[in-house]
């Protein structure tokens, strides 16, 4: 593995403890790296990198949607009375007849609305797929189409997001009508207590009472069931925005690299802070990019590092830092520090592009007399 990725990434290194038991920072001689790196070996290629119809990777897809249907039964009619508490029975029978109708309009909207976002999901989906089958199969730094692809991509989102928008309003609404259908049970209720009634007004209201609890378990079923789409739909929308910035960190490069890194940096896992004046210490480095020539390819490498570090340990810390050469003129110093900070800043461009949050990130420089060019260490803790 070090052999190949030395051979394909020409300015990149990694470090692995597994691979390397010796924990010292000094770089190994010409004698020593002939014994122990064989000489580069040709590898032919598997057979899924020979096969014509690649193995596309997955988009996550958007999380279902309730099945819930909320239409509220009849209320139970009944005959006048002619008495105080009859009138009074009639009145609240017609409020929750009210009720009721708003709620089969809240469950119209509703079912619209999820049909509505079924399909801008729909369209989302495919958009991304189609760039990330483009990306896999190789494509041209900065393709045009694929940005159009993007483009659309972004504004499939925008729906989504707008639908979760209509979902908080029906919520809304459904919340008034909870405490509405509160009322009229109450009122019910303190209604058997009113004198000049007849057990027919007792009867209907016992039957009106049923009716008002049938409607208060409706109600608060379909605002469980809401909750839970806009639950379950923000945290896809939210997460679908990371991976949209790094897809188009991808397209940029014309490489596929995969989901977001911020997926993989859990923020609920407490980062373990390291006191150090000096964040290299006697630590091994993740991986070292030496800057030797313009244009050092080092993106690939560096979102497969980061992103197993972060498989290992959810709650790691990147500590990248600044290596610039130690000797030479104290100009010639300056100029190759400025020019050590100025690569580590792009580095950590590169990784919040990749969705790895800023907080993960601290950034720091130094001289080495060992140095022979600027260069950029990424240590994790």
């Amino acid at each position: 593995m070090i052999v190949l990725a030395t051979a394909m990434l020409a300015g990149c290194s990694f470090v692995d403890e597994n691979l390397m038991p010796v924990l010292t920072g000094e770089e190994p001689s010409s004698e020593q790296a002939s014994s122990v790196y064989p000489p580069p070996q040709q590898i032919p290629p598997s057979p899924a990198e020979s096969n014509p119809q690649p193995t596309l990777s997955p988009v996550p897809a958007p999380p279902p949607m309730s099945s819930g249907n909320y239409n509220a039964g009849p209320v139970t009619p009944g005959a006048s009375t002619g008495t105080y508490v009859g009138q009074k029975v009639a009145g609240l029978r017609a409020d929750l007849q009210r009720l009721q109708s708003n709620i089969n309009q809240h469950n119209a909207e509703l079912q619209q609305n999820r049909q509505q976002m079924a399909q801008d999901a729909s369209t989302y989906y495919n958009l991304v797929a189609s760039v990330n089958s483009r990306l896999q199969v190789g494509t041209t730094p900065g393709n045009p189409q694929l940005q159009a692809q993007w483009n659309s991509a972004q504004v499939a989102l925008n729906r989504l997001s707008d639908d979760i928008t209509r979902l908080n309003t029906i919520s809304n609404a459904a919340a008034s009508d909870s405490a509405l259908a509160a009322y009229i049970l109450e009122s019910v209720r303190a209604a058997y207590g009113l004198q000049g009634a007849v057990e027919e007004d007792h009867r209907q209201l016992a039957t009106l009472e049923n009716d008002c609890n049938r409607t208060v378990v409706l109600i608060d079923r379909l605002l469980n069931d809401i909750s839970e789409d806009i639950s379950r739909q923000s945290n896809y929308v939210s997460n679908e925005r990371r991976n949209l910035t790094m897809l188009s960190f991808a397209i940029k490069n014309g490489e596929l690299y995969g989901q977001s890194l911020s997926n993989r940096a859990y923020s609920g896992a407490a980062p373990q802070q390291v006191a150090s004046a000096n964040p290299r210490g006697d630590r091994r480095p993740l991986m070292v990019i030496r800057f030797d020539r313009s244009n050092v390819a080092y993106e690939q490498a560096l979102y497969t590092a980061v992103s197993r570090a972060l498989e290992r340990r959810p709650g790691a810390v990147f500590d990248v830092v600044a290596v610039a050469p130690a000797s030479g003129t104290p100009g010639q110093v300056a100029l190759n520090s400025t020019t050590a900070k100025r690569n580590a800043d792009a580095v950590v461009r590169s990784l919040t592009n990749m969705g790895l949050p800023a907080e993960r990130i601290n950034l720091s420089s130094t001289t080495s007399s060992s140095a022979q060019t600027s260069e950029v260490q990424i240590y994790v803790r």
